[in-house]
């Protein structure tokens, strides 16, 4: 069994118009979107179809809105994954986000192990009745009927028109000669092989789309980041990110936001120079001031006696500024 494919799979590169399909016809229902079985609720049914009776039905809510009733859905999903010994991760805290690349890969791999159950042959599998048993389940039946009845609808007046028209072609066969005309069915199978083409080619487009759209709503969250939103590459990357055009002038205005911030930080100012110099010369004058005062004071209290005497001390010890 399919339990652990890679990204390079060919399932993962089966277009989301095959899957909603698939999901429709397998359980009766009408989405529109992939992003719609985001509640987990659809995944579960489909394990119950493979695995008939392994799924607790009535646990599982197909009204689910908010992301504690989901987690609740998946829950029962992941208990269904520990019956069956089957190793793959749930990304939940992804999937309940309603985010379109995240819920269709999983369905991809959904359809990929549901095909490798008997070869994905269902045995009178009755997914209305067994959804009545779901909270919610009933609401979902009604809104899938209105669908099932149009088509009904539509494939009863089809088929009355299509009486209608053999009936007048009989009446006139009669007066008409029967002759054998083979259609041209050259030209409708090459238009077939065209629009086969042209939708492989929309379904590759869509998924490369939702791939890089991915990736760069993981880089905005990056940037979003407090400890980093600060950073001027950071605020040059969103830049070109929330840009709406492609002008060439958003990424040189990045760029220079970038070389403005790697060019380093200005120069001092001549006003900071002057003030930081200031408090140096007016240490200086105090000093000077200071020394002034000292020999001022010693002259006028020391004696006349007292100044000789130094002298004479000087003289004694051999000073080189007294030997004259």
């Amino acid at each position: 069994m399919a339990t652990n494919i890679g990204m390079m799979d060919a399932a993962y590169f089966v277009g989301r118009n095959e899957i909603l399909a698939w999901i429709n016809s397998t359980l009766q229902l009408n989405l529109s979107k992939v992003e719609e079985a985001a509640s987990g609720a659809v995944q579960c049914q489909l394990m119950d179809a493979v695995h008939s009776g392994i799924v607790p039905m009535h646990k599982v809510n197909f009204d689910a809105k908010s992301e504690y009733e989901m987690i609740q859905n998946y829950k029962v999903l992941q208990d269904v994954f520990n019956k069956l010994k089957i190793t793959k991760h749930i990304e939940v805290n992804k999937l309940v986000k309603g985010r379109p690349l995240d819920n269709l890969e999983f369905m991809q791999w959904m359809k990929r192990y549901c095909d490798s159950v008997n070869g994905g042959v269902l045995n009178n599998y009755n997914a209305l009745e067994r959804r009545d048993s779901c909270k919610g389940g009933k609401e979902a039946n009604k809104r899938a009927a209105p669908s099932q009845t149009s088509v009904r609808s539509s494939s009863a007046v089809l088929k009355t028109q299509a009486s209608h028209t053999t009936k007048k072609n009989d009446g006139h066969a009669g007066n008409a000669s029967h002759k054998a005309t083979k259609p041209d069915t050259s030209v409708s199978q090459a238009y077939d092989e065209k629009i086969t083409e042209l939708k492989l080619f929309v379904d590759s487009l869509e998924k490369e789309r939702d791939f890089y759209f991915g990736k760069l709503r993981d880089i905005e969250i990056l940037c979003q980041n407090p400890e980093i939103e600060h950073l001027p590459i950071v605020g040059a990357i969103q830049k070109i990110l929330y840009a709406t055009d492609d002008s060439s002038s958003v990424v040189a205005e990045a760029q220079a936001m970038i070389a403005q911030q790697q060019s380093g930080s200005p120069p001092l100012s001549p006003i900071l120079e002057t003030s930081e110099e200031k408090p140096k010369q007016e240490t200086q004058k105090r000093k000077d001031i200071c020394t002034l005062e000292f020999d001022m004071a010693a002259n006028s209290t020391l004696s006349p006696r007292q100044r000789l005497s130094d002298i004479s001390d000087v003289h004694c010890c051999g000073s080189p500024l007294t030997n004259f």
